[in-house]
């Protein structure tokens, strides 16, 4: 019999709905608090994760989700590179 492998979940800080972690995208805050998109998963610092859409990414922008939950101003740019990443596709 085998057991099934329990896939790792995290909540979208915009939608505040739980998905499977490979299906998110994950911003990290570093401990120099340098704001880097992780697509790893495992850089060490706070993570807030993201569903890669359009859609949830204007909310973010809108509404300053990202900006809570990693405790920092977050600059146009990144919020540009953020974009680039999610049209580009996110694997």
């Amino acid at each position: 019999m085998q057991t099934k492998k329990k896939i790792p979940l995290r909540k979208c800080v915009v939608s505040n709905q739980m998905f499977p972690k490979k299906e998110l995208i994950r911003v990290v805050k570093t401990t120099n608090n340098e704001v880097l998109i992780d697509p790893t998963g495992k850089l060490n610092g706070r993570g807030a994760y993201l569903r890669p859409t359009l859609s949830i990414w204007e909310q973010a922008k809108k509404n300053r989700a990202l900006e809570r939950a990693l405790h920092l101003k977050l600059s146009d740019e990144f919020y540009e590179e953020l974009k680039k990443e999610i049209i580009e596709g996110w694997d």
